[in-house]
């Protein structure tokens, strides 16, 4: 959870877009009427457009999918959409215009037009509430603006930055919103459940505990379902499967329905797939698809087949898609005295209990995609004479596996059984990826109320569309691999130096070549450019040391001999702050070793820059025996570790804004992929760079934290050998921490009798918190972002005051 992740705007935003959904829905409605009556006239033309407008307004609306199952009426609907979307989709202004917002279901995309922000703004509101404000125009305004002072075109950039920052976060939120009511489903795409929106798998029709839309939508479908808004979520660590799997360095698996999959195995892992023959020979009879014309047809022959197989005394399991179905399935059983158990999400806690009944005879089994996975559903004797346990599948998954392993619940160990997959045209996978023969093929038919084909045809065309649907989801998924296996090769390199953090192996090469980089970068900027006074101000900036070197022998020097003569100066500072440390503390951590040693077996040791503060845990047996190499070690971990977990942080948001950013790339005729593996080098450079220079200007000014009003320290005792306990103790170590204030005031003291300041704020300030601050003239600025004075803090040019 992030902190202060539960402010968001989700509420407010709500009734607004409420509004334009209910807006858009009688829209949706008036634009089918109108294309009824227009496509009834013979004016194919304008009720086309309507017909269109409507779909791309609302394509789940249940009477617009009722009407295009009709005779003749997708194949408008096709032309219409053809004739718009051709030259890259040049036309599909026009028939957006009068739109709210548009869906596209293939792509799982929605997006708000300009008439659609006009109605979200009230009457009075600033026009461009929802507007994001072009950032590089603005910026590049008050650059040329030359009759502005340097402080106040600071402060307007400042300002343009806060808009667009507010901006950005608003339309973001709203954007979310929008798809929680267009695009997601209750009971289908996720079910509430003690007041909580869960997750359904869609694979397995499991609810995934723990797991949570990322970027805002989890707490805009709570907002949706009015339960409570969860705090937001930001990513600490990400891996793809692919990459995950790929650590390993043997790969294999079984399983029942890898066949169809053979091809991706191969491309991502290097994997063949054999086919094992079965144990004994299978009996199971798989009937081909009955298609209807509506879902209402459909499920009505669902319920008939049904009845017939439980009065033969078969066990009956049904297969659906979603919660949804499986509770219309129930309701209809309830209605024909059909006894019956229902297993989705919503109750899988008796999945167990429900399997092992499933193969009696008679008993009726509802279930989403979960039933009886990886388990034998265990027929009894006169089940078998029955003729086994029946599979009715109530639609077509859109990936032949997930159907494949409803199929393969019954059969089992050459036991009887049949399939049977019931279809209509106006189930999701037909509606979205079935092709024009099948629709024509049903028109030219004419089929009356309830009737049903059944041919090999159309099943193999149903499968053909299942594989184009598979296709493209292999497509998406080698694209993100792609696109991850940029970002896994910056993660085995940050993944390598915090191993080497954590182990304590190889830390201190790290650091040595960590200050070796920092130095060459801060001689390579500024050598040869005349920037002696930069030079200098960065090396105090980062390592809070001025250097010996004179302007003449900068100069002089060659770039390589001068970084490593900086190198040396700084290496020699660094080793002699550290024994000085010692030299200050190390009576008092023998005395303690001394005294409470057979206790006491880590120390924290509270560090401080003046920015941030870390508590670095060292071992207290070895601080006294090894002295200021094992305080170096403690301080280095702790730093590096804590340094590359902020930042990396930072770094995966960065990253997926730029994956976003870089689509846009297509638009000039450049691979997204190419430009987003370049930019992403330099956003990797830059980060390795931040990275190195944190950690270093902590290092070098890090300093014993000590409350004087309040003394206390945090110790680790030693209760068992194996277990590590950390507890806090004050009185028995107020000696220690008095000797450790009394060193920090005799080295303070002259800076403190120059000038008095004021109380400084024991908070340590987020980079775009407002802060408050005073300098030694008395001057104060107050309410300002905390990264704008965050160097003149660093250098004890202000500091930040309470409140």
């Amino acid at each position: 959870p992030v902190p202060k992740g539960d402010k968001h705007e989700f509420y407010d935003l709500k009734p607004r877009i409420f509004r334009v959904v209910e807006e858009q829905k009688k829209m949706v409605n008036a634009y089918l009427v109108e294309a009824k009556k227009k496509i009834a006239e013979g004016n194919e033309k304008e009720g086309g457009l309507s017909l269109f407008r409507a779909y791309r307004g609302f394509p789940k609306h249940k009477a617009l999918i009722k009407y295009l199952s009709e005779t003749g009426i997708r194949a408008v609907l096709h032309k219409t959409e053809n004739e718009y979307m051709q030259e890259n989709s040049k036309r599909m202004p026009e028939a957006d215009a009068t739109l709210y917002f548009t869906i596209d279901e293939k792509h799982n995309n929605v997006e708000l037009t300009d008439k659609g922000i006009d109605f979200i703004t009230g009457e009075g509101e600033d026009p461009n509430l929802f507007i994001l404000p072009d950032l590089s125009v603005g910026l590049s305004a008050i650059e040329k603006d030359k009759s502005l002072s340097e402080e106040v075109r600071l402060e307007r950039k400042e300002i343009l930055i806060d808009d667009f920052s507010l901006k950005s976060e608003r339309v973001h939120s709203l954007n979310q919103l929008l798809k929680a009511y267009a695009l997601f489903e209750k009971d289908t795409d996720y079910i509430i459940v003690e007041n909580k929106v869960k997750i359904v798998d869609e694979q397995t029709g499991r609810v995934m505990e723990g797991r949570r839309y990322s970027d805002g939508l989890h707490q805009a479908l709570e907002a949706k379902e009015n339960v409570k808004v969860e705090d937001a979520s930001q990513t600490y660590a990400t891996v793809t499967l692919q990459n995950y799997f790929r650590m390993y360095h043997k790969l294999s698996g079984m399983t029942g329905t890898a066949e169809t999959e053979a091809g991706e195995f191969m491309e991502i892992y290097k994997l063949d797939v054999v086919v094992v023959p079965t144990n004994r020979p299978a009996s199971r009879k798989d009937e081909q698809d009955k298609v209807y014309k509506t879902t209402r047809e459909k499920y009505n022959a669902v319920a008939e087949e049904i009845v017939e197989l439980t009065q033969k005394g078969r066990p009956v399991l049904v297969g659906t898609t979603s919660v949804e179905i499986s509770e219309l399935l129930s309701r209809m059983l309830k209605m024909r005295n059909v006894n019956h158990q229902v297993l989705n999400a919503k109750l899988h806690a008796r999945e167990a209990d429900i399997v092992a009944e499933a193969g009696k005879s008679g008993t009726v089994t509802i279930a989403t995609n979960m039933a009886g996975r990886g388990t034998d559903i265990k027929l009894t004797a006169e089940s078998k004479a029955a003729g086994g346990l029946a599979i009715v599948g109530t639609e077509r998954h859109e990936s032949r596996r997930v159907d494949r392993q409803l199929r393969g619940r019954s059969g089992r160990q050459g036991d009887p059984g049949t399939s049977q997959f019931f279809v209509s045209l106006e189930d999701n996978l037909m509606r979205l990826f079935g092709s024009e023969r099948i629709v024509k093929l049903m028109d030219r038919m004419g089929l009356d109320e309830g009737e049903v084909i059944q041919h090999s045809m159309i099943t193999n065309s149903i499968e053909r569309a299942q594989k184009r649907v598979e296709e493209n989801n292999f497509g998406v998924r080698k694209r993100l691999l792609e696109y991850d296996n940029v970002m896994n090769s910056q993660r085995e390199v940050i993944y390598k130096r915090r191993k080497n953090a954590l182990e304590g192996e190889r830390l201190q090469l790290d650091v040595l070549n960590m200050i070796y980089d920092v130095c060459d970068e801060v001689v390579n900027a500024n050598h040869g450019k005349g920037g002696y006074d930069n030079f200098k101000l960065q090396l105090i900036k980062t390592f809070g040391l001025d250097s010996t070197v004179d302007e003449l022998a900068f100069g002089s020097y060659k770039a390589a001999d001068l970084s490593a003569k900086i190198y040396q100066e700084l290496l020699k500072h660094y080793r002699e702050r550290l024994e000085r440390f010692m030299e200050h503390h190390y009576p008092m951590f023998k005395d303690l070793y001394v005294n409470r040693g057979a206790t006491i077996e880590n120390i924290i040791i509270p560090f401080s820059d003046g920015k941030r503060q870390i508590n670095v845990l060292a071992k207290l047996d070895k601080l006294v025996a090894e002295k200021s190499s094992e305080l170096q070690k403690s301080l280095e971990k702790s730093i590096t570790l804590a340094v590359i977990d902020t930042l990396w942080i930072e770094h995966l948001r960065e990253m997926d804004d730029l994956k976003q950013s870089v689509q846009n790339a297509g638009y000039e005729q450049k691979d997204p992929l190419l430009v987003y593996k370049f930019e992403a080098f330099q956003l990797f450079k830059t980060f390795i760079a931040k990275v190195n220079e944190e950690t270093l200007s902590f290092l070098f000014r890090a300093d014993v934290m000590v409350q004087q009003d309040q003394p206390q320290v945090k110790e680790a005792k030693r209760e068992q050998p194996a277990k590590k306990q950390y507890t806090e103790n004050k009185a028995e170590v107020e000696s220690m921490l008095g000797a450790l204030a009394q060193n920090n005031r005799q080295q303070k003291a002259p800076q403190e009798e120059q000038k008095i300041m004021p109380i400084k704020s024991a908070k340590i300030a987020g980079r775009n918190d407002r802060v408050s601050v005073q300098y030694p003239d008395g001057s104060v600025r107050k309410d300002v972002k905390y990264k704008t004075v965050e160097e003149d803090i660093a250098n004890n040019r202000c500091v930040l005051l309470e409140g």
